[in-house]
C-alpha cells in the first residue's frame, strides 16, 4: 500500500486550544503524524511519496468558496490587529444571532466560519492545511487509477469541517473532498466509512442530501460527548440523501465486542449500497489510553478493524483523523492497514 505524505504538516504546530477545563498544549500535534510515517517505514507497508500540488477549485465546490478563501487569509489577519501567538475564536452566531452577514475583524470571522475553539492558527497552519488537502487528493487519485488500496497520511485532520464551517482540529474536510475527486474520476458511488471516536459531522453535513454518497459513522454517544450536536441514530439524511446517511452511537467505556458488532453492522450496510469505493475516515482515538477520549479499544483491536473492512473487496482509500494517545498512534493506525493488507 502507496502512502502519501507531507512534511508540511509540522508547520502547523505549537499552537494551544480551549478545553472545558481551560487554554491548553494542543492535542493535535505533529509527532501524531512522524510517529505513524515511522510505523509506515518499520512494516514495510509501502513506499512513502509526497503529494502533488492541486488546485483548490475542488474544495471551493465541497466547501463553500468564501470559507475557503478565509483560510489563508486568517493569521495574517491576526497579526494586522496586533496579535501574536494562536489564533483562536471566541464569541459564535448561536440561535437568536444573525448568521447570514459575515463580520468584517478577524474575532468575529474566526466565530462566524467555525464551531468550537478547536480549530486555531500559528504562522504555518495554511500550508499545513493545503498539504493536508494534496494529500488526500493524490491519495485518491491512486485509487481512482486503479490501486486497491492507499493511505493519506493527513494532518491536520479533516472530518469535523462542514461546508462553510471548521472545528474539532479540522479545517478542510480531506476525506469529503477525497470522494468528490472519486465521483469525478468516474464512481457513481462512494460510501464513507468514519471509525473515528467523535462523530464526523463535517461529513455528514456536506453529504446529508446526497444519494451518491453513503456516510456510515462509528463513534461516542453525542449525548455524552462531542462534538455533541450531531450523530444521533435518527439523522438518516434529508431529500435524495434520505437513508444513506448512517450512525452508530455507543457508550463511554465501548470496547471491542460491541464495536465489532457495529463495524460489522455498517459494513453490511456499506456492502448493500455497493459502492464502487470506499474512503474511511481512520481515527484511533477509540484507543483505550486516548487522553481525550473513552472507549476501550486495545491494540490488537485495530488489524481486525482492517480485515473487515478488506471482506467489502472494494478499492479503498484509508484517510488519516484522530488519536491522541501519541506513543501508541503508529501502531493501531497502521495497524488497520496491515491488517487490510493481511485479509
Amino acid at each position: 500500500m502507496r502512502t502519501i505524505f507531507s512534511p508540511l504538516h509540522a508547520r502547523h504546530g505549537g499552537n494551544v486550544e480551549l478545553t472545558a477545563t481551560g487554554v491548553v498544549p494542543a492535542f493535535e500535534k505533529p509527532e501524531r503524524a512522524e510517529i505513524i510515517r515511522a510505523r509506515v517505514e518499520a512494516v514495510k507497508l509501502g513506499p512513502i511519496e509526497p503529494p502533488t500540488a492541486q488546485d483548490l477549485a475542488l474544495a471551493r465546490r465541497v466547501h463553500a468558496p468564501d470559507f475557503i478563501d478565509f483560510l489563508p487569509k486568517v493569521y495574517p489577519m491576526w497579526l494586522e490587529a496586533g496579535r501574536t501567538g494562536t489564533a483562536m475564536p471566541f464569541t459564535w452566531p448561536t440561535r437568536g444571532l444573525r448568521g447570514d452577514v459575515p463580520p468584517r475583524f478577524i474575532d468575529g470571522l474566526l466565530g462566524y466560519y467555525s464551531f468550537d475553539a478547536g480549530a486555531n492558527f500559528v504562522a504555518g497552519t495554511w500550508d499545513a492545511i493545503r498539504s493536508s488537502y494534496d494529500v488526500a487528493l493524490t491519495a485518491a487519485d491512486l485509487v481512482a487509477d486503479g490501486a486497491h488500496a492507499a493511505f493519506a497520511l493527513c494532518r491536520p485532520p479533516g472530518h469535523h469541517a462542514g461546508r462553510a464551517f471548521m472545528g474539532g482540529y479540522c479545517y478542510i474536510n480531506n476525506a469529503a473532498c477525497a470522494v468528490q475527486r472519486l465521483l469525478d474520476a468516474g464512481a457513481k458511488r462512494v460510501s464513507v466509512l468514519d471509525v473515528d471516536y467523535h462523530h464526523g459531522n463535517g461529513t455528514q453535513e456536506i453529504f446529508w442530501h446526497r444519494a451518491d454518497v453513503q456516510v456510515a459513522n462509528l463513534h461516542a454517544d453525542p449525548m455524552v460527548e462531542y462534538p455533541y450536536f450531531l450523530g444521533h441514530a435518527d439523522e438518516v439524511g434529508a431529500g435524495p440523501g434520505e437513508g444513506f446517511n448512517l450512525n452508530y452511537p455507543m457508550p463511554f467505556g465501548t470496547a471491542w465486542d460491541r464495536f465489532g458488532e457495529a463495524l460489522d453492522q455498517a459494513c453490511r450496510k456499506v456492502a448493500d449500497y455497493g459502492p464502487d469505493a470506499i474512503v474511511v475516515s481512520l481515527g484511533v482515538d477509540t484507543f483505550e489510553t486516548d487522553p481525550i477520549s473513552k472507549f476501550k479499544l486495545k491494540s490488537e483491536d485495530y488489524p481486525k478493524i482492517g480485515a473487515r473492512i478488506a471482506a467489502l473487496k472494494r478499492p479503498t482509500l484509508f484517510v488519516q483523523e484522530g488519536g491522541y494517545a501519541v506513543a501508541e498512534i503508529g501502531v493501531n493506525a497502521v495497524g488497520v492497514l496491515t491488517g487490510y493488507e493481511g485479509a
